[in-house]
């Protein structure tokens, strides 16, 4: 039996057996990371919970908008490395037009790439600013949100620990909830589930969070 948190770690698992049953939480489309075929019908040794952040980026959107409604246009940061980022642009572009907001898209894959996007953003006249799904961009919550303060940008997260290093708000499933469902499947399956029967599950709890402590600008 094995638990897997991320895509890297559940294809590493997936690779190395065949017979071992495998239970994943991934932010990632499981199907597109080749993790399994079908969300109804996993089949072979592995199953779990897909949170599908990418998916989230037009809620987040418009929650920025209904927090800054005169912030036009909002810049979206994205890691070009990362598999989810067209999904999650183009998920967010296509929203865009009907709030009446225009999207400024800017890129960074290292740390050192941060302070180019930023003064991107700012030559392109972004007056808020939606950071991307992407485990890069949790690991630099602190640089990020300082930036953010530093030109006065209202911005929206995935998860409460960047809200926690002090951005505005963030929308997403609730990481503790997911890695309960996880937690249910590995103990069906030490009591005799198949991870084949057993379909990939979505998230059933979502946080919005507000840092109170954080300007609104």
């Amino acid at each position: 039996m094995a638990a897997t948190g991320g895509t890297i770690s559940a294809r590493a698992a997936k690779a190395a057996t065949t017979t071992v049953p495998i239970v994943f939480t991934t932010g990632d489309d499981p199907i597109r990371a080749g993790l399994v075929s079908s969300l109804a019908r996993p089949g072979g040794n592995i199953t779990g919970v897909s949170v599908f952040t990418a998916r989230l980026g037009s809620k987040r959107l418009a929650l920025l908008h209904e927090m800054v409604p005169t912030a036009s246009p909002i810049a979206l940061l994205v890691n070009p490395t990362n598999p989810d980022t067209e999904e999650e642009a183009k998920d967010i572009q296509e929203a865009a037009p009907s709030l009446g907001l225009q999207i400024v898209i800017v890129r960074a894959g290292k740390e050192s790439d941060l302070d180019d996007a930023f003064a991107a953003l700012l030559q392109q006249g972004a007056r808020a600013l939606i950071v991307g799904a992407d485990t890069f961009f949790t690991s630099q919550r602190n640089q990020i949100a300082v930036r953010a303060a530093r030109h006065s940008l209202p911005n929206i997260w995935v998860t409460r620990v960047e809200v926690e290093a002090g951005g505005l708000m963030c929308y997403g499933a609730n990481i503790p909830g997911v890695y309960r469902q996880a937690g249910v499947y590995v103990g069906r399956i030490l009591k005799g589930a198949k991870p084949a029967d057993l379909p990939v599950q979505l998230p059933t709890a979502f946080d919005l969070i507000i840092n109170l402590q954080t300007c609104v600008y």
